[in-house]
């Protein structure tokens, strides 16, 4: 029993050398690969890091990028809302005037001018063409005039004459607000 011990130590021990001797080799063998390794994954690593700080820094200037272009929109959207409003009021003055315009020319085309002077529709006429930029002088003396019920230097237009103004003036705002 004893020489049976003997065989087995000495067999498991034969094992353990030739583990010894071929597993130094292996094992060197798997140091110089990893050390041949060694440059080429440091090199990935200072490349990765590389572009890590890249990337940092694009999504810094993406991000300064983004608040500027909201910044630009609300910007924007305010201009716009304050023209719109602008606009808003501008197209209702249009329309108060255009719809005087009309029961004047509406009044004059039947005969009734005394009864229209009188009313208010006539005195949004009047600051109509008082304040009209692209009106003849001598057109708007005429207006007013006729709209005041007496004569601009001995002058009394008819409502013939009147009614020719007040009609392209319409047409003019009319089509000034279309444009618009």
């Amino acid at each position: 029993k004893v020489e049976q011990e003997g065989e087995k130590e000495k067999e498991l021990y034969d094992k353990f050398m030739c583990f010894c001797k071929t597993g130094g080799g292996e094992l060197t063998a798997s140091i110089s690969a990893a050390e041949t390794k060694v440059p080429a994954v440091t090199s990935d690593i200072e490349a990765a890091e590389s572009k890590l700080a890249q990337t940092k820094e694009d999504l810094k200037t993406a991000q300064t990028d983004r608040v500027a272009a909201k910044e630009a929109m609300a910007e924007a959207s305010a201009l716009r809302e304050k023209e719109a409003a602008a606009f808003a009021a501008e197209k209702a003055e249009a329309d108060t005037n255009i719809a005087a315009m009309a029961k004047a020319i509406a009044a004059l085309e039947r005969g009734m001018a005394g009864g229209f002077l009188q009313t208010p529709s006539a005195q949004v006429l009047r600051r109509a063409v008082q304040s009209a930029q692209d009106m003849i002088d001598m057109d708007r003396q005429e207006v007013l005039a006729f709209l005041s019920g007496g004569s601009a230097g001995g002058y009394a237009p008819s409502s013939g004459e009147v009614t020719g103004i007040l009609k392209e003036m319409k047409e003019t705002m009319e089509k000034g607000l279309a444009e618009s």
